[in-house]
């Protein structure tokens, strides 16, 4: 992974990764991660395959990391209740890029493993360039995630010759139902979304909703607006291993969807009810709360498998050395069954902490026992010292 230009830095180079790791003792590596999003499905995972965690927590929001997940180990080391070891607490997440917060995790020989908490409260420039510590995955896919990179995912959709939602640039264009896709103005790092079939319905809602204060007119008009797929919703956990050399390195390991507030609060009411809430109430917001599991049908999964290929090869191609390790695919599916991908998350999903412990349907089956992205990302990591190629799964 040579130094790269994206976005607007160069990303922390291969060598100096190397000479990070090269001081690391591999028999007491320790898996980090922000304390946020899936951090007990990575330190669940990371205790299973023996290692010690630790988790980097923001003051206000620790408890559950530094006292009722805090790990409990036997004379032998043996964790015998929890999975959090370590909780690091600082004032705000951006600390951990500090470089005496850097020290510190280097000195605990730790590979940090970077989720969307990662990314939305620290600042991606400094990421790519300043944050010298081993990362599990794609150092420099994790923009790809901001709508409004050049080089976003749809970037790489569309390179892919993937089926995404079509986007309307004007909303007067309106035709037809579509979703626009914008922050909340209070929840900052939740979607301020709403529906509309026609710009009559766009003008109201963003009126209301602006009123409201849930959408500010900056964030309107930076908006994406694409065409609205009617099915049901599947968040597919693949995972990507450039280090397998026997089985095929895609897995599908699970299957997730998610609850949203307001939103099915809305969908659980009668429609008369539905028609009597007042303004402030009838348009549903999508803020994600939880997950569940899921299965699809074994005749979609070809389907699903090219998807997830396609997209493999060209984050080869345009962002080498490509995805590693875990990524999720956020599809609906339509009335002719065709999978539309609507989100890509080029490292560990929102909705991995639903197959904690119980492991994924699909990754159980492929590895002979419970199996969760966070096991399978601690797993990767301890072939990864057992082959002499963890320099090959870490950027």
């Amino acid at each position: 992974m040579g130094p790269h230009r994206e976005g607007t830095g160069t990303i922390v180079g291969r060598e100096a990764i190397l000479r990070v790791l090269e001081t690391y003792n591999p028999s007491a590596l320790r898996i980090a991660t922000i304390g946020s999003h899936s951090a007990l499905d990575v330190c669940d995972g990371a205790v299973e395959e023996g290692f010690p965690t630790l988790v980097i927590c923001e003051k206000g929001r620790a408890t559950p990391y530094a006292r009722y997940f805090r790990a409990l180990r036997d004379k032998e080391g043996h964790a015998v209740r929890g999975m959090v070891d370590e909780a690091i607490v600082l004032s705000k997440f951006q600390e951990v890029l500090n470089e005496k917060m850097q020290d510190r995790l280097r000195k605990a020989n730790a590979v940090f493993i970077p989720n969307r908490s990662f990314t939305s409260y620290c600042d991606l420039d400094e990421i790519e360039r300043t944050f010298r510590v081993p990362l599990f995955g794609s150092r420099n896919l994790l923009r790809t995630e901001e709508r409004d990179e050049e080089r976003s995912y749809y970037w790489i959709l569309e390179k892919a010759g993937l089926p995404a939602p079509e986007k309307i640039d004007d909303p007067k264009d309106i035709d037809g139902l579509v979703i626009v896709k914008l922050h909340h103005k209070v929840k900052k790092l939740e979607r301020g979304f709403f529906t509309a079939a026609s710009y009559k319905e766009y003008k109201a809602k963003s009126g209301a909703l602006l009123k409201q204060g849930v959408i500010s007119t900056r964030d309107l008009a930076k908006s994406r607006i694409e065409r609205y797929i009617i099915g049901p919703i599947f968040n597919f956990d693949f995972f990507y291993s450039p280090i397998e050399g026997q089985g095929e390195k895609l897995e599908l390991l699970g299957v997730d969807w998610r609850f949203e507030t307001s939103l099915d609060g809305h969908v659980r009411l009668p429609a008369d009810q539905q028609m009597t809430l007042d303004e402030a109430q009838r348009i549903p917001e999508y803020v994600v709360v939880g997950h569940n599991s899921a299965t699809l049908r074994e005749s979609s999964l070809g389907a699903v498998f090219d998807i997830a290929d396609r997209y493999v090869r060209a984050t080869q191609e345009h962002f080498r050395p490509g995805i590693i390790g875990p990524f999720t695919l956020q599809t609906a599916v339509d009335k002719d069954l065709k999978f539309w991908v609507y989100d890509v998350a080029p490292r560990i999903g929102g909705g991995t902490n639903v197959h904690m412990s119980l492991g994924h349907s699909y990754g159980n089956s492929l590895w002979r026992r419970p199996m969760s992205t966070g096991r399978r990302i601690a797993m990767e990591i301890r072939r990864g010292i057992d082959s002499g190629r963890l320099d090959e799964i870490v950027t």
